[in-house]
C-alpha cells in the first residue's frame, strides 16, 4: 500500500483496505486476528505505520510504501 503522508494509523490501514467498514470496528478486529508489523505482534489500532513497515495480517503480507 502506497501513503500519501508521513505515516498511517493500523486503523486506517484496515479501513482503507477494507478489513473493517468504520473505525468502530477496529477494536475488535485487532484483537480477534494475528497482527504483526515487521514480525512483532501489534493489538494498538493506533499504532503508526510508516514506509517500509512489513504488516501481517493472518497470513497476508503487505509493504508501506
Amino acid at each position: 500500500m502506497k501513503i500519501k503522508g508521513e505515516y498511517i494509523t493500523l486503523q486506517n490501514y484496515l479501513k482503507y483496505n477494507d478489513f473493517i467498514d468504520s473505525g468502530a470496528q477496529s477494536k475488535v478486529f485487532v484483537l480477534s486476528h494475528d497482527i504483526k508489523i515487521n514480525d512483532v505482534s501489534e493489538n494498538r489500532r493506533g499504532r503508526k505505520l510508516y514506509p517500509g513497515d512489513k504488516i501481517d495480517i493472518d497470513g497476508a503480507v503487505d509493504t508501506i510504501e
